[in-house]
Parts: structure tokens; C-alpha cells; sequence
């Protein structure tokens, strides 16, 4: 939520717009809006995680469009695509894969597993146990893996998106705060209004629609626009700003223990991306506003009870910090 009141107070002596390649953003949400009807802000989150090199994990109710999503990413992008159904007796192994004896040369030879693509779908993670959550855990944040002492290294870009049933739901293991944490942003689809899902329900399925699509921009192109998006500045005076709402989720009472300095980096890796997704390359306050709720909601608990901190408190916490 952008709350504007603040923004005068903050400078706005920044050079014209310069030639980024926000282009390739641009076709990419044209093409998927297409897809996915009625999502444009949630589609824009999950593109500013992208090029942020982050790993988006979504949560919502089945059937709202998370594992349509992921093949649009994938499919628009030109990506190696993998999916992983997580169950509770999936096992590490299957997902980095093992080594293997091999009778011709008389050794163990290493399987990848399908972690080794640029996109993975870890479709419902939290239907698998915690010692299979972790097997994601090195391959999020070192982008390799390893096994039986020998690491192997991912392919670039990588890109983890994970969707998450309800807790409350049946048969689901929650995810620990180490396994949240490599998430860069946490979204939620919602149902689509009403003039979305008509247009859902009298058109062609998705996915038929989606194999006929052919890649808009090539991951090339994603990777330039990563190292554009790390080129975007950010002024001194932003920084105290991230750093105030970073000192007031650990001081608030409501809330257990506040953002780490890894979240209050992760909140200027998704700002930058934002800020470049608008063609500009400079951050702003409401690019920070943009993306703060879903970078630190899945980060921050209740004080008590350890239940993820509710949309409401979060939109408090950028109503308290002004931009000075």
C-alpha cells in the first residue's frame, strides 16, 4: 500500500529517465496479463522478484492460478521449466538427485535431480516434511547443491517458486523461519473480481492458451535486466528510511523480534527491481512501500502466539515511519 502523504518531503532532484531495458519487463507483463486475468499488480511482484534474483513463494487456496502462474514465467521467458509435486514421502534425493553405481567404470556417478533447471515449481512445499523442505535450502541461497561431498553447481538464472496451501489445511507441515527467509516475497492471489473471472469462464483454458505461447523476451534479456536493476540507485535518505522501518518492527510490541539486516537487503533488492519495472533508475518511497508487505509479511510474527503478523499490522508499521 503506497501511502503518498510522506512523499514531499522527500527530494525529487533526480536525472531523467535513462534507456534501460524495462522494455523486456514491459512485453513480459503485456504477454502474462493475457494469461493470468485480473492479476496485474500480483504478476508485477512476482516479475520485481525475478529480476531481483529472488524466490517468490505464494500461498492461497488451490485453484486460484499459482501453478499457472509458474508455467507462464517459465513459458514467456524461454526457461528450462521443472516442476516437483511435494508430498510427505518425497525425499531429499528426489529432489538434487543422487549418485548412482555405475557397472561401466566401476564408480558412483552423481544424477542431477530436477532442482538443475532455471525454474522450479515446488508446488505445494508445505505438503512435505521439514527434512525434504530443507533439501531447497542451499539450492536457494548458494544456487548449488551437494552431495556425497561434491558440489554441482545450478544453472543461471535460477528461480524458485513455491506455492503453499493454507495452513489450517489438512496433511501440511509449516515451513521454518530459515526455509521462509530465503523467499525474497511472499504473495497471495485472491480470486480474481468478477469481470475478470467472466472473462476466465467464457475463454479458453489457460493452460491450451499458454502452449500455444511462444517466449517473448529470452533469458538473456532476464539477466540483463538483474544487472540493470542492481544498477539502480538508491539515495542516503532512502537508506534511513529502510532503516526506520527496519528499527520499528524490532522495537514494536506487537511483534516478535523484527526484520534482520538480510531482510532489510532483500527490501532494497525488491525496491530497486520495482523502481525498474517503472523505467527508472532510481528508488523512491512507494517503490519501498510497494514491495515491503510482501517482503517482510512472511518474515515478521505475532508477539505471543508466533502466527504471521496480519496485512493490517504491516500497513501500521508504513503508516508509523515517515520518509524523512
Amino acid at each position: 500500500m503506497i501511502f503518498g502523504v510522506y512523499y514531499h518531503r522527500f527530494p525529487s532532484n533526480f536525472p531523467a529517465r535513462p534507456k534501460m531495458p524495462h522494455h523486456h519487463a514491459i512485453r513480459l507483463l503485456e504477454a502474462a496479463n493475457r494469461i493470468i486475468l485480473g492479476k496485474e499488480q500480483e504478476l508485477r511482484l512476482a516479475l520485481a522478484c525475478l529480476i531481483a534474483r529472488g524466490h517468490l513463494l505464494i500461498e492461497d487456496v488451490p485453484g486460484v492460478g499459482k501453478t499457472t502462474l509458474a508455467h507462464a514465467v517459465a513459458r514467456l521467458i524461454g526457461l528450462q521449466f521443472q516442476r516437483i509435486q511435494f508430498t510427505s514421502d518425497l525425499l531429499p534425493a528426489d529432489i538434487i538427485g543422487g549418485s548412482v553405481y555405475d557397472r561401466d567404470t566401476g564408480a558412483f556417478r552423481f544424477h542431477p535431480g530436477p532442482v538443475f533447471a532455471q525454474l522450479i515449481l515446488a508446488d505445494e512445499i508445505n505438503r512435505a516434511t521439514p527434512k525434504t523442505q530443507s533439501a531447497l535450502l542451499e539450492a536457494m541461497e548458494e544456487r548449488q547443491v551437494t552431495s556425497d561431498g561434491e558440489t554441482f553447481a545450478l544453472p543461471e538464472p535460477f528461480f524458485v517458486i513455491a506455492t503453499q496451501n493454507p495452513s489450517h489445511q489438512i496433511g501440511t507441515f509449516p515451513l521454518p523461519e530459515s526455509q521462509l527467509d530465503r523467499f525474497l516475497m511472499r504473495i497471495r492471489l485472491g480470486f480474481p473480481d468478477r469481470v475478470a473471472e467472466r472473462a476466465l469462464l467464457m475463454g479458453e483454458d489457460r493452460r491450451q492458451l499458454l502452449d500455444r505461447q511462444p517466449p517473448v523476451i529470452r533469458p538473456q534479456d532476464l539477466l540483463e535486466l538483474q544487472r540493470a536493476a542492481q544498477a539502480v540507485t538508491v539515495a542516503e535518505r532512502l537508506i534511513d528510511y529502510v532503516q526506520a522501518l527496519l528499527a520499528t518492527t524490532r522495537s514494536s510490541a506487537e511483534l516478535a523480534g523484527g526484520l534482520s539486516p538480510r531482510a532489510g537487503l532483500a527490501l532494497l533488492a525488491a525496491a530497486r527491481a520495482w523502481a525498474l519495472t517503472d523505467g527508472r533508475d532510481h528508488v523512491l518511497p512507494e517503490d519501498v512501500q510497494a514491495v515491503f508487505p510482501h517482503v517482510a509479511g512472511h518474515r515478521l510474527h505475532l508477539a505471543g502466539d508466533g502466527r504471521n503478523a496480519p496485512p493490517e499490522a504491516i500497513e501500521r508499521i508504513v503508516r508509523t515511519v515517515a520518509v524523512a
